[in-house]
């Protein structure tokens, strides 16, 4: 559970959290940060006597929140930012309408700030190519680094859903992996024969750093760092951008270019975004829709550049 350092709401901030973690079933990532966002927002009323005592937080009125908006923007608090604040205070207010100690929820009709779309980066075909046929050493941390690539492009892993394979959650035969995503949820994904084969050349050596031989293997990590731990998500990102320079394509990405790809080349090839929407673990539609946009831009791009009579 969350270490609360500011106990301005008592028992009213662990009564929400609890039903994060239980009822909600949110991930940890975000608990903590609803709680960090109702947290700010209490000190924020003691700091300026709209509050005197921590009871009184529930209390607040619909202006009041307005005013605290009004203290982010002077901030120069970021919109995206602002906005998720909304989004917890509305989240917090909701529940404690349900559970009778408010009338009415003051965060309801407060509306979110305008933001720029966020349009995904991602990689050709011909750069994904690139990018998983770099040249590498046959080293364990090489054929590592090969298999983690293949198998975050070929399946469409969130950086946390990677990291967090276990060597049982891959079926073989049937070339699928089970995936535990946002919110503890868990899908199986297909796993490209590519993949596979990265996968199994790096297993034949990873008895030189796995250091712990006790125990059922298969419940152990798939993927380890050069101590035999789990490698984490932050090696990752460092693996992915090191792979980048190496291949020659020219520019830096994040890990999630190669999921932000996995989902554009499927719908550039003709899938239906409910079928993308499963495969990425997707809660709702809309945030699958965003690589339509992206394939309309490309589409236009294309047709500006060859169409004789194009846009241009």
């Amino acid at each position: 559970m969350v270490n609360i350092k500011c106990n301005i709401m008592g028992n009213i901030i662990q009564d929400f959290q609890i039903y994060l973690e239980v009822e909600r079933n949110v991930s940890a990532h975000t608990r903590i940060a609803y709680i960090a966002d109702i947290q700010d927002f209490a000190r924020f009323l003691h700091d300026n006597n709209f509050i005197k005592n921590q009871d009184e937080i529930i209390n607040a009125k619909p202006e009041t929140i307005r005013e605290y908006l009004s203290y982010l923007y002077r901030q120069k608090v970021k919109k995206v930012t602002v906005n998720r604040k909304v989004s917890s205070l509305r989240a917090f207010y909701k529940y404690e309408l349900r559970t009778g100690k408010i009338k009415t929820n003051p965060a309801e009709m407060i509306q979110t700030l305008k933001t720029e779309k966020y349009m995904p980066t991602f990689l050709s075909v011909d750069e994904m190519f690139e990018l998983l046929g770099a040249k590498n050493e046959n080293s364990v941390l090489d054929l590592r680094n090969r298999a983690m690539l293949e198998v975050f492009y070929s399946s469409g892993l969130r950086l946390s859903e990677l990291a967090g394979l276990d060597l049982i959650d891959l079926d073989f035969n049937q070339k699928l992996v089970k995936v535990r995503g946002k919110g503890r949820k868990e899908r199986i994904v297909p796993v490209g024969g590519p993949a596979i084969k990265a996968v199994l050349e790096y297993l034949e050596k990873i008895g030189e750093i796995r250091k712990d031989a006790g125990g059922d293997i298969f419940k152990k990590p798939l993927f380890l760092n050069s101590r035999g731990e789990r490698i984490t998500t932050r090696s990752i990102a460092r693996i992915v951008n090191e792979a980048s320079s190496k291949s020659g394509i020219g520019r830096k990405i994040s890990p999630h270019a190669l999921r932000h790809s996995f989902a554009t080349h499927l719908l550039n090839a003709g899938a239906d975004l409910r079928s993308i929407q499963e495969l990425l673990g997707h809660e709702s539609l809309s945030t699958t829709q965003k690589y339509t946009a992206v394939n309309i831009n490309r589409m236009m791009e294309v047709y500006d550049k060859a169409h004789p009579r194009g846009r241009k």
